[in-house]
Order: structure tokens, then C-alpha cells, then sequence
């Protein structure tokens, strides 16, 4: 019976985690399966994941064409370690998951593809190397699969999706702006073709429609503004009107219009994914209460201990008083048990960050009471608690960022910075001394450990420097450009001096993750972009020393780049030789400027075979790969990435508190263990402990705190990236759209045949 209970304990644990992370995975639930599900999702079993995916993505690196050059042996056995990972991640979802779910799953499916064309491209490749049959490794462009399309990444996956749904209805705008712009080329032929024009480089000027076409579709971009348009401008100034209209209505207008419509349609398919987590999300939770329900009276309810047994199974790393507290919320009336509509809650309480805070009393006041309580201590603490303190070093720190600016090879200047470091120092001292040591280095605490760390770490180098300075045996330029480096990142202080500067750089922080999502997306165009310019492109472009004599080290190694622009301009590093020089040249196109002078030099670029004789590259096909890379990274996924961005800055940074945070706000205040969030406008959350600690102390003369501990919610910050986009989307969300409302979901018995309308998500 006991095993039983701890059984079913266990599989309501795995649905509560589920829902509080938005997995969707329809897992079985005999105990073998769930215990073999917990050890799927382990943050080690997912970390070493994502290491073997990276670490495959990497291989690129070593491989032919290579950074660092490694046998082949090597990288193949690397590879063939990887997709070993790979599939015994995939058995062990397979185990997890039911039989016709998984086999249904286009995910899986492109998994195992995807790992049959890499060990079979990786076996010919070998076999003709035996023989010195030079081939191409072409399984490499689909390694991205991988990152997109096991369950951990879910929010790449989901990006994927709704970009892919999202081209259907941004196709019509983009024919339309195509239309444009073969209309102004059309113009173009017939009011510059016949005029006998030519370029800064002494070629015909629009005399070819199809490159009419390319450099117009560049101005777009800006990227050839205004070279495109002196030709036309020089013969005579009424033809800047033409080109004047072409950038306003296709620059300022389609442009804009095209950002309006990818993102509109974007944020609406993944408004819609984001409606069917949160009605999983609720399916989930009325599965785990089914699982643990028990009748009281004429109701369903979950027993306090049960409740308190699941919690620590979901969320292990809270503190007690943490679960106190959300038991309470829970359970408002203390009746001792847990009903539906509460328990259903449970996943977004466990979302929303709390910080417990410590009431401490300083050692020394427990060690040396006279000496820390005498009046010559409180004026010192006081003074170092004042706003003036602050002040006062951030005047400092502006006087420091002078003279880091100034010569340091002036005496008086070398001087000055040891003056700076002891004040420093002294500022830490003086914070030790008068905050709790333990609360004042907590683990929400970033700027006081991002304080202590770089004064230190730079004294440790300031020191250093100066003694290999009085050798001449040793080379301290390493040491010094540490020296600089850690001396500006001083001045990133000043961020935490002022209020609206603290909370933006918060802001920030908490949409990384959201972030994060659209740099998986980035490396995953790149990568396959990459691969792509290193076979097309490889060995065309060469970089030489200054100093070489190598045949055509002037003209980067090729000819047809005589008296180039690009030649002259030093551009012979923007290659496709290997994996690092051809992220850099994305990184570059991405950028925009100059991205039309690198495609040129790749166009004036001959066909060429290599030893197993396929064709490198044409001018059209050059002109077409380059074309594809911008309108995929740039007009759409940078264009997304801005504008979710922007978003989500705005949402975090006004938005009000969910019904969730504000029960819990009620609750902390009801319990008296609050932190008010306006306490915390113009001072540090340190400064509002001490506070509180004095009131223990009775100093102050306000009324002794009972409590040994405080709370206080995160602000806005989420523990994951569907946290954020849920409250993104809930003001537009409606449950009813996509199933039953929530009452009618506090009403089922059973989720099943509700939830078996949403089917696990499917690759991207």
C-alpha cells in the first residue's frame, strides 16, 4: 500500500514538473517508465546533451577545412561517439514515451535520419580517403538537426515553427516589394541604359537588367548608398529624384510594412503555441490532482501532507519556510488540505522566484557588542548606509575613469591608481563591517560579489604587473592588458549607483533566456550557411602577410581581383576557408555594410573543379546564395529577433504583477515577512535586511521584529522562457479558444479525452 502511495506520489510529481516546465511529453506511467522519465529530464542528462550537440556542431572546426587541423581519425571517432549520444537519447525516449507516439513523433523520425546520413557519409568519406579520393562531407549541413529537433529544445523548435507557418502570409508582401523593385529596375534600363555611363571603375553602368536588379535590391540595404546613384547624379542632379523615391518607398516603406507583417504574423502562431501550453499546463495538473485526490465531505481535495511530500519531490532546492509559505497560499483557510482550484495553481507558484531572506545579527555585534553598538560604530554604519556615501564614490569612480584615460606611463597617473584601489577597498571593508557578511555576499546579491571580485582581481593584477615590471626577464604585457581591462569594467559600477540604470540592466537580464532562443536559431542558419560557403567557396580567397612574396598576395590570392576594391581594401581574411572565417563573414552580411563588395568578389570568381571534380561556384549561384542568407537572417530573423525583443523588454519592464504574484505579495504582508517593492526604490535590498535586523536589535526605536526571516518575489523575473512568454500572451490568451474553460476544467474527473485533442509537438 505504502509502495503504492509512493508510486503514485511520484508519477503526480513527474505531471506537476511537467506542467511547471511546459514539457509536453506523453511519457507512460507504469513506475518504471516514470522513474526512467525522471532520469531523462535531469539537468545532467540534459546538459550532456546539449555537450554532445555542441560538440558535433565544433567538429567543423577540425575538420577539412579546419581552424585547428585534426587527423581524421580523430574527428571520427568523435563524430561516431556523438551519434552514439544521440541515439541513446533517442532509446531513452523511446522507453519513456508511448510506442505510437513516438513513431508518430517527425521529430524522432528526422533524428534517426539524420544520424543514418551521418554515418554513412562518414563511412564513404572514409573509405575514399583510403584511397585519395577527395569527396565532400555533405552530412554536415544537416548536424543543426540535432540542436533543433531533441525535446530540450523545445523553444528553438517552436521558433522554427512559427516562422515556418509564418512565410505562407509574408510571401504576398514580398511579391509585391519584388514587384517594386523590378519595376524601378525596369525604369532604370530605360533612363540610364542608353546614356553611355559607367561606374567609378570604368564599367557600363545599368545597361544589364539582371544587374540593375541585384544593385537595386542592395540600395535597399543602404549597403552601396549613395555609389550607387553618383553615375546617374554626376550627368545630371534630377536623377537623384529616381533614386530618392526608390529608397522611400522601398527602403522606408516595404521595409517597414515587411517588419510589421513578419512579426505580426510571427507573435500570432506563437501566441497560438503558447495557448495550447497553458491549456496542457492545465491538463497536466488535473492529472497529478486525479492521481492524489482524496474525499472530503463533497468534495475533492489533496491532504496537506501529500502536498507538502509533492513539492519537495518538484522543487527540492526551496527552503522550508519557502514551502511554508506557498502551503499557506494554498491552503488560505489552514483547513489542511488543498483543493482543485488551488492545487491547480501549484506549476505558476513554483515559476515565481522568491527570495528568503535571513534576519542576521552582524558578528561582531555578537563578538564585540560594546565596541559594535558604541556611537562612534552606529555614526559609521550610518554613514555608509547614507545616499552621500554612494554618491560620493560614484564621484570617484568618474575621477578614476579620467585618469584611466590618461597616460600611464606618467608617474603621477601609476600613483594615482593605487590611491583608487585603496579607496575601493576600503568601500568593501566599510559595507562588511557595517551589512551582515553572509547576507551582504548572498546569491542574489550580483553586484557586491561583481564589486569584490574586480577590485580584488585587480589588485592581484596591479601587483603582479608592477613586480614583472621591475624584471626585465619576463614580457607583463598580458598582464597589463588584464590590468586595463579589469580597471574599465571598474566603471560598469556606476550602473548599480542609479536607480533606472539597476533596473533596465534587471530587465535584461531576465529576457537572456528569451535571448538565448533566437542565438540557437542564429547558430542554426549560420552553421548550415557555413557549410554551405565553405564547399561553394573554399580556397578562392587567400589572406597573405604583409610581407609575402606568394604569387598574387596583393590581390588575395587570385587574379581577377587586379586593382579590385576588395583587394585595395584589404578584405582577403572575408573567406569561406573554414568554419571560424565563414561565421565571421555571415556575422559581417548580417551586419549589412559592404555585404554586396563580398558578393561581388565571389562573382568575379571563375568556376573552378576540385580534385573530385565538382563544380565550385558560378556568378549567379553566388549572387543567389548571398541574396538567400539576407533575406532569411536579416529580413526575417533579425528583423523577429528586434522586434520579440523589444517586446519583451517592454512587457518586463512595465508590465504589472499576475494574480499569482500579487496572492503571493498578499499573503507575505498578511504573515508581517514582508519587503515592500518601495522600500527597495532608492535603496540596496542589503540596506532594507540591516534595517530589519536593527529592529531586532531594537535600535531605531521602532517595533521589534518577531520573524526571523523575510520574503520578497523576484521582481518579474521567471524560472523559464515559457514563464515569460505566457505572461507575454495572457492579457490575448483565452483557454475557451482552444477547449474548456478553466471551471469546467475544475469540474472533469478525468483530462483525457480533453487532452488527447493536443498531440506532442512535432519537429520544427
Amino acid at each position: 500500500m505504502a509502495e503504492a502511495a509512493s508510486q503514485d506520489l511520484l508519477l503526480a510529481a513527474a505531471f506537476v514538473s511537467d506542467a511547471q516546465y511546459n514539457r509536453n511529453i506523453p511519457f507512460k506511467t507504469s513506475p518504471e517508465a516514470v522513474r526512467l522519465y525522471y532520469l531523462y529530464n535531469h539537468w545532467i542528462m540534459r546538459t550532456a546533451t546539449y555537450f554532445f550537440i555542441f560538440l558535433n556542431l565544433s567538429l567543423a572546426m577540425f575538420e577539412e577545412p579546419a581552424v585547428y587541423p585534426l587527423p581524421f581519425l580523430v574527428t571520427s571517432v568523435v563524430e561516431v561517439l556523438c551519434l552514439v549520444v544521440f541515439f541513446g537519447r533517442l532509446t531513452h525516449f523511446a522507453k519513456v514515451t508511448l510506442r505510437n507516439v513516438f513513431w508518430k513523433d517527425t521529430k524522432n523520425i528526422c533524428i534517426m535520419v539524420a544520424i543514418l546520413l551521418s554515418l554513412t557519409d562518414l563511412a564513404i568519406y572514409g573509405v575514399l580517403r583510403m584511397y585519395d579520393v577527395r569527396s565532400i562531407r555533405w552530412s554536415r549541413i544537416v548536424r543543426p538537426i540535432f540542436l533543433i529537433n531533441f525535446a530540450e529544445s523545445r523553444q528553438i523548435r517552436r521558433a522554427f515553427r512559427s516562422i515556418r507557418n509564418t512565410l505562407p502570409e509574408i510571401t504576398y508582401v514580398f511579391l509585391l516589394f519584388m514587384f517594386s523593385l523590378l519595376m524601378f529596375s525596369l525604369m532604370a534600363l530605360k533612363l540610364f541604359g542608353e546614356r553611355n555611363l559607367q561606374t567609378a571603375e570604368g564599367l557600363p553602368y545599368f545597361r544589364n537588367y539582371l544587374e540593375i536588379v541585384f544593385d537595386l535590391y542592395v540600395l535597399v540595404t543602404t549597403a552601396n548608398s549613395p555609389d550607387v546613384m553618383m553615375p546617374a547624379f554626376d550627368f545630371s542632379s534630377w536623377y537623384a529624384l529616381f533614386f530618392i523615391a526608390f529608397v522611400i518607398i522601398n527602403t522606408y516603406i516595404f521595409m517597414s510594412l515587411f517588419l510589421a507583417v513578419v512579426y505580426n504574423n510571427y507573435k500570432k502562431h506563437l501566441k497560438n503555441e503558447i495557448r495550447k501550453l497553458a491549456y496542457m499546463k492545465h491538463c497536466k495538473m488535473i492529472e497529478a490532482f486525479n492521481i492524489l485526490k482524496e474525499e472530503e465531505g463533497a468534495q475533492f481535495v489533496v491532504r496537506e501532507a501529500q502536498w507538502k511530500q509533492l513539492v519537495k519531490l518538484v522543487a527540492p532546492d526551496i527552503s522550508n519556510s519557502h514551502r511554508e509559505l506557498l502551503l499557506r497560499i494554498s491552503d488560505d483557510e489552514q483547513k489542511g488540505f488543498i483543493d482543485k482550484k488551488s492545487f491547480v495553481q501549484l506549476a505558476d507558484l513554483l515559476n515565481i522566484q522568491v527570495i528568503t531572506l535571513k534576519i542576521r545579527s552582524h558578528p561582531l555585534g555578537q563578538w564585540m557588542p560594546g565596541v559594535y553598538k558604541s556611537a562612534l560604530s552606529r555614526f559609521l554604519r550610518s554613514m555608509v548606509r547614507h545616499r552621500g556615501f554612494v554618491w560620493t564614490y560614484d564621484v570617484i569612480i568618474l575621477i578614476n575613469a579620467i585618469f584611466i584615460a590618461l597616460d600611464e606611463e606618467t608617474p603621477y597617473i601609476s600613483y594615482a591608481e593605487w590611491v583608487f584601489l585603496a579607496l575601493y577597498i576600503i568601500e568593501i571593508l566599510l559595507k562588511v563591517y557595517t551589512y551582515e557578511p553572509r547576507a551582504f555576499f548572498g546569491k542574489n546579491q550580483f553586484w557586491n560579489w561583481f564589486d569584490t571580485l574586480i577590485i580584488f582581481a585587480a589588485l592581484t593584477a596591479t601587483i603582479l604587473n608592477t613586480t614583472l615590471r621591475s624584471t626585465t626577464k619576463y614580457n607583463s604585457q598580458q598582464i597589463l592588458d588584464i590590468v586595463f581591462i579589469l580597471r574599465v569594467l571598474r566603471l560598469i559600477r556606476i550602473v548599480d549607483s542609479i536607480q533606472r540604470f539597476r533596473v533596465i540592466m534587471n530587465t535584461l537580464i531576465n529576457i537572456v533566456p528569451t535571448m538565448l532562443t533566437f542565438g540557437g536559431l542564429t547558430l542554426v542558419v549560420y552553421c548550415v550557411f557555413a557549410i554551405i560557403g565553405m564547399e561553394l567557396f573554399h580556397g578562392k580567397i587567400q589572406f597573405f602577410p604583409a610581407n609575402s612574396n606568394a604569387p598574387h598576395s596583393l590581390e588575395c590570392g587570385n587574379a581577377a581581383l587586379k586593382d579590385s576594391l576588395f583587394a585595395r581594401a584589404k578584405y582577403c581574411k572575408n573567406n569561406f576557408n573554414n568554419f571560424a572565417s565563414s561565421f565571421i563573414v555571415l556575422m559581417e552580411l548580417t551586419v549589412v555594410n559592404q555585404w554586396h563588395d563580398i558578393l561581388s568578389l565571389l562573382s568575379l570568381t571563375p568556376a573552378v573543379f576540385f580534385a573530385n571534380g565538382f563544380a565550385n561556384v558560378t556568378v549567379q549561384p553566388a549572387k543567389l546564395y548571398f541574396i538567400a542568407f539576407h533575406i532569411v537572417m536579416v529580413i526575417i530573423i533579425v528583423n523577429i529577433f528586434v522586434s520579440f525583443i523589444l517586446e519583451a523588454f517592454f512587457v518586463e519592464y512595465s508590465l504589472e504583477k499576475s494574480e499569482v504574484e500579487t496572492a503571493i505579495e498578499r499573503k507575505i504582508q498578511e504573515l508581517g515577512m514582508g519587503v515592500q517593492e518601495d522600500e527597495l526604490q532608492d535603496e540596496h535590498l542589503i540596506d532594507n535586511m540591516e534595517s530589519a535586523e536593527h529592529d531586532l536589535e531594537g535600535e531605531g526605536g521602532t517595533k521589534p521584529q518577531s520573524k526571523g526571516l523575510m520574503f520578497k518575489i523576484a521582481s518579474k523575473r521567471y524560472r523559464t522562457v515559457d514563464s515569460l512568454l505566457q505572461r507575454m500572451f495572457e492579457a490575448e490568451i483565452h483557454l475557451e479558444d482552444e477547449g474548456p474553460s478553466f471551471e469546467e476544467f475544475l469540474n472533469m474527473s478525468s483530462t483525457a479525452a480533453v487532452c488527447s485533442n493536443v498531440t506532442s509537438e512535432s519537429a520544427a
